[in-house]
């Protein structure tokens, strides 16, 4: 009776220990994030991919759209290229035909680490970029996305 009680408890013990924690979704969840001085609250999953694609190239009242990205193999960038059913070699070959068909005027500007993102939103009014929820900064400006903040259990992107 005593061998079965403690094989029960080890049991639970692993299923228990096996699940992974809530944080743990939240804490991969990756923000968008715009200049401060964007009036934007929300986007949509459709507009995040025009956006994103450059399909869409300003936001409402005429401001252009500025793109800073994270380098391959940041979770950031793992998530773009997700988000446009892309990999990374199709990606730098979309915008090099974008730009060489002058349907934009250059690629993504690609910044090393989180502080040159919030730096690059500050001197790009019309800057948009993707950040780990972990490493958002108090002065960055995060968007809904599809009413939900980062960190709601339905938020899309993670």
């Amino acid at each position: 009776m005593i061998l079965k009680s403690i094989a029960l408890l080890l049991l639970l013990g692993l299923a228990i220990f096996s699940l992974p924690p809530p944080v743990a979704a939240q804490a991969s969840d990756i923000a968008v994030i715009v200049n401060s001085a964007n009036p934007a609250t929300n986007v949509s999953m459709g507009e995040l991919r025009r956006i994103f694609s450059g399909a869409k190239r300003s936001w409402p009242g005429g401001q252009p759209i500025k793109l800073i990205g994270r380098g391959p193999g940041c979770p950031e960038r793992f998530l773009l290229l997700k988000l446009l059913a892309m990999s990374e070699s199709e990606y730098k070959q979309y915008w090099t035909a974008q730009v060489f068909r002058g349907e934009a005027d250059a690629e993504p500007l690609i910044v090393p680490s989180v502080g040159m993102q919030k730096e690059a939103l500050k001197a790009f009014p019309g800057g948009i970029s993707l950040v780990i929820l972990r490493d958002l900064k108090p002065e960055m400006k995060v968007l809904k996305v599809d009413n939900l903040l980062p960190g709601a259990p339905a938020y899309p992107l993670h």
